[in-house]
């Protein structure tokens, strides 16, 4: 039954060795650790959670378990990852990348992959994070049709390449993404797929398929499953439609209801400069660039804590307010921070954008 069940889950049977075998007396410290663990996360107590699971990773090894400390460990990632640590974050799944069981199961490593391209993704390394996502995909084409962690790794690959301007590549792979989904699939996961899918439609610029795979989301992916999900759905849509100029009162209402649902599910203060930042576009795209200004400023003195390509995105928007405001030497010096952030990070449709946008000065 555990055989049977592993390989549904796409797992190694070593890391569901704890419902199958007794704890000895000497192991009760990673089963405690462990449960804490798992209670302090239902509450979003990351902090505390990453502490437990560490604890209870390192009783494990000490027991010899390591499908056990394997699953701890990988849930302490989850936790920093949540808290914005993304650093720290690559470091333990890089770590768990290189041990054996991962050899052994298909499953746990499109786990690994697909949260390493997850965290590049955040720290801006676009081109690494599209690497893993792609080892993501590859491997999970090998489970059984409709794994969870397939589906997942083609999210992942997709929004990279999404965001590294690759659209047309990303777009093959939301048509194999598609049917994956069906009524068999969990809402939630259903509610990803057309997330994803709506962004990239978005993106080439068939506005209209966006809405509706994004509307068909909005149904599928409730804040009362799931409010730490319904934040960033929101804050992506709200960003979408703003890049493709739609400025209605649904576009408004999507920035409001991201950060409503920041505001009380907390967060990492990157998440938070995010969102500003959204609300900061809709500010200037309507006209309002004294009021977008004065949040950029604010965004823009924090950018080391966002990955570069979206401090990029800050410094792009800050000068072009700036320049709106007739400001043009500060909004030269912002959009030349735009051009070096996106060069080093690889996005030449980005380099495009703030190069047209920089404005000539006395004395050029």
């Amino acid at each position: 039954m555990i055989a049977d069940l592993a390989g549904r889950l796409g797992l190694a049977p070593e890391v569901l060795e704890g419902w199958d075998l007794g704890v000895e007396p000497g192991e009760a410290e990673w089963v405690q650790s462990g449960l804490a663990a798992r209670q302090a996360w239902e509450l979003r107590d990351y902090a505390g959670a990453a502490s437990c699971a560490e604890a209870a990773a390192q009783a494990a090894l000490a027991a010899g378990r390591q499908g056990i400390w394997w699953t701890m460990a990988y849930m302490r990632a989850e936790c920093l990852m949540k808290q914005g640590q993304l650093a720290e974050c690559r470091r333990i799944v890089q770590q768990l990348l290189e041990h054996r069981i991962v050899t052994e199961s298909a499953g746990l490593a499109v786990r690994a992959r697909q949260m390493l391209a997850a965290v590049c993704h955040g720290l801006g390394l676009l081109s690494t994070a599209v690497e893993h996502a792609r080892e993501a995909v590859r491997l999970g084409a090998r489970l059984p049709a409709g794994a969870t962690v397939y589906i997942g790794a083609l999210r992942a690959l997709i929004a990279a390449l999404a965001e590294s301007g690759r659209l047309e590549e990303a777009w093959d792979h939301c048509r194999t993404l598609g049917p994956l989904v069906d009524e068999e699939t969990t809402r939630q996961l259903c509610g990803e797929a057309e997330w994803v899918i709506g962004n990239v439609a978005f993106l080439r610029g068939d506005h209209q398929e966006g809405l509706g795979h994004h509307e068909r989301a909005r149904e599928l992916l409730s804040p009362t499953a799931d409010i730490e999900l319904w934040a960033p759905f929101n804050k992506a849509t709200a960003a979408v439609r703003l890049t493709a100029g739609i400025l209605g009162p649904e576009t408004l209402a999507a920035v409001e209801r991201a950060e409503l649902a920041l505001s009380i599910v907390g967060g990492p203060r990157r998440e938070h400069l995010e969102v500003a930042l959204i609300r900061a576009r809709w500010l200037h795209l309507t006209g309002q660039a004294a009021e977008a200004a004065d949040r950029l400023k604010t965004i823009h003195a924090e950018r080391s804590l966002l990955g570069r390509h979206t401090a990029g995105e800050v410094a792009l928007l800050y000068g072009r307010a700036l320049k709106a405001l007739g400001r043009n030497d500060e909004a030269v010096e912002l959009l030349d921070t735009a051009l070096a952030d996106f060069s080093a990070t690889g996005l030449p449709h980005r380099i495009g954008a703030a190069a047209e946008t920089t404005p000539t000065v006395a004395g050029d």
